[in-house]
């Protein structure tokens, strides 16, 4: 029997077995095919001796070629996430090495034409139902084919033969990672995929030779072809769609009285940061900067007045707060001589520019305010301390770099920082007059809407036949006005009408009634809190258990109803937004019921909403990175049941 016939029948052998294990499983599990691929050799070490009689004078370090690899495959994927691989076949490991010269100033020239067969069994990991993509990993076994060689040099006749001291088997390892595209219909009861893939084979183990030094290693590329047996698909009845067993449910939470007006103390987080415009130095003129004279007359409590915000958000009277955050920083430095902070400018353009980012912000404190020099540090980095922009994004990077630009002001000085949660800069207390408070607000509650609904409608009609039409909506749950529905009248019945379209195109139809009550001449006082977010960290919450607990929770009294609404800017997808922004908020009421139920209070009710990236329900605009940064927040409003 040859060296072929003694390498290929084990492998036969082991496919037929693996082939008649079909019968005992779920055929769909089972996927078989044809690989081929390019190998890309990189051969390093020595070669000088070729076979038992020849050494070249000069010996050979490198060399590189693509070579074929061709297979035939098993896949077995019983498991969502674990799978099996086998692959049996051709596997070219030869190589062009790069030339040199011989003592007699004569170009030589050295190709081997190492060949195997190759066994490779691989554990499959996949990324879930959800994804594609899968990696795999595992050893090499494979069987010398050929060891031919070329060797050419000036002056002299070529010459071929057989490497000497080649090893028969080789034992090494691979990692690699593959797409599955199914380019047949899901119903076809074959199932035809192509999967690209590339995988690495390093050079452990890789020797193909007993002598020398010579060592190979291989990338490859290619693409596999594989058949399977096509997932079973129920037949459509009577030619009509099966519409889904789960039901649209729909409720309405209205007001017991409708608030017009709302004082509120509101704890405005200050936020740390200073962004810097793209090809400027200098600290934009959006931010308040004082002359000597005013910055001596400077106090934060100048900002403390009393302003107008709508229901949802504040008003640009409230971002001047924030645009005044040097001299807040200079009066609080001031005013505590033993205070200090440290400024840290980013920017992608290096080190240098984020270092003179910081310089600029230090030189308006210490001439402005009067600060000493040696309580200011400063650092230039190319990334901030938290960044937006990830590792390997490639989207909205625009957006993401603008927030980046900046100079983060940090300190350990309880007069400047809080000292519980967050690393948050001490806040400013700001007296507000809230209009139209949220809790003044209908509340449609459409539980599946998201996964049932391609969208849905809402009519109000009143006694009178008059109806009000708002939408088309998308999410689970929405909110309009109280004030706006009522339009100046004291109260008044409705109907709401909620009608859906099913995703099969049929008609969905809910029906509530509401009766609302508009409470006039009655100032109500509340309590608003704000907490904000760095990009995408919905998990930095729990930083703010602390602040929550001892700030927030020990102004709600029994009795009390607490609103709370998530927000974010507008990076990302909607979906994702609406989502994030809903799980920062409900992880908020968590914290605060743990606190309330842990100091005894009882009777509080909450209401929390996640409103995403939602333009009519954002705090800000998101043209500046400041007004983004303001977006990513969890807004806590507080008010007595009285």
């Amino acid at each position: 029997m040859s060296p072929i016939n003694k390498i290929l029948k084990p492998a036969i052998i082991c496919i037929i077995m693996m082939t008649a294990a079909v019968n005992t499983v779920k055929a769909q599990n089972w996927m078989f095919g044809l690989s081929g691929a390019g190998n890309l050799n990189y051969l390093t070490g020595t070669t000088q001796r070729l076979d038992n009689s020849y050494f070249v004078p000069t010996a050979f370090h490198k060399g590189t070629s693509i070579r074929p690899f061709g297979s035939i495959l098993l896949e077995y994927n019983p498991h969502k996430i674990f799978g099996g691989m086998l692959n049996v076949g051709y596997d070219g490991r030869g190589a062009d090495f790069d030339n040199v010269i011989a003592p007699c100033n004569c170009p030589a020239t050295l190709t081997t034409n190492l060949s195997y067969v190759t066994v490779e069994p691989s554990l499959r990991m996949n990324l879930g139902n959800a994804s594609n993509l899968f990696f795999f990993l595992g050893p090499r076994v494979a069987f010398n084919l050929d060891k031919n060689y070329d060797y050419t040099q000036l002056k002299q006749a070529d010459r071929s033969g057989d490497l000497s001291a080649v090893k028969k088997t080789i034992f090494s390892g691979q990692v690699g990672l593959g797409y599955d595209y199914t380019i047949t219909n899901p119903g076809s009861p074959t199932k035809v995929v192509l999967s690209p893939f590339v995988s690495y084979h390093p050079y452990f183990g890789q020797d193909p030779r007993t002598i020398e030094s010579l060592s190979v290693t291989t990338g490859r590329a290619g693409v596999a072809i594989k058949f399977g047996k096509g997932s079973k698909v129920e037949p459509i009845k009577d030619n009509k769609v099966m519409v889904p067993t789960r039901e649209v449910d729909f409720s309405v939470r209205a007001p017991k009285m409708i608030s017009t007006d709302r004082k509120v103390s509101e704890t405005l987080p200050l936020l740390n940061y200073v962004f810097f415009d793209e090809g400027s130095n200098a600290i934009p003129d959006r931010y308040v900067k004082l002359s000597n004279t005013d910055a001596s007359n400077f106090k934060e409590a100048q900002l403390q007045t009393e302003q107008t915000i709508s229901t949802n958000g504040r008003s640009s009277r409230q971002l001047n707060v924030y645009y005044n955050i040097l001299n807040i920083i200079g009066d609080r430095m001031r005013s505590n001589p033993g205070s200090s902070v440290d400024l840290s400018g980013a920017s992608t353009n290096g080190q240098e520019e984020g270092k003179l980012f910081a310089e600029e912000i230090k030189q308006y404190l210490v001439s402005m305010f009067n600060i000493n020099d040696s309580r200011i540090t400063t650092q230039g980095r190319i990334k901030p301390l938290i960044p937006s922009e990830q590792p390997g994004g490639t989207k909205e990077l625009v957006l993401l770099r603008q927030g980046d630009r900046r100079v983060d002001i940090t300190s350990s000085s309880p007069e400047l920082a809080l000292e519980v949660g967050g690393k948050m800069m001490k806040p400013v207390i700001i007296q507000s007059n809230i209009e139209d408070p949220l809790d003044s607000h209908l509340i449609f509650n459409v539980d599946g809407a998201s996964d049932l609904l391609k969208s849905y409608t809402i009519d109000l009609t009143d006694n009178q036949g008059k109806i009000q039409h708002y939408g088309p909506y998308y999410h689970d749950q929405e909110s309009v006005s109280g004030n706006t529905i009522l339009a100046g009248n004291k109260e008044g019945d409705y109907t709401v009408t909620m009608n859906g379209i099913n995703k099969n195109g049929t008609l969905v139809k809910k029906v509530k009634t509401v009766h609302l009550v508009r409470q006039d001449g009655v100032i109500e006082k509340g309590y608003r809190y704000s907490i904000l977010f760095n990009f995408d960290k919905a998990e930095t919450i729990a930083s703010y258990e602390k602040f929550l607990t001892d700030e927030v929770s020990s102004l709600i009294t029994d009795g009390s109803n607490v609103i709370i609404h998530g927000h974010t800017d507008i990076i990302g997808s909607e979906e994702y937004n609406h989502t994030l922004s809903h799980n920062r908020a409900l992880e908020t009421q968590k914290i605060l019921e743990r606190a309330l139920s842990n100091a005894g209070k009882k009777n509080v009710t909450f209401e929390t909403y996640g409103f995403g990236e939602e333009l009519d329900k954002a705090p800000f605009g998101n043209t500046l990175p400041e007004e983004r940064s303001y977006n990513r927040t969890v807004i806590i409003d507080i008010s007595s049941s009285k």
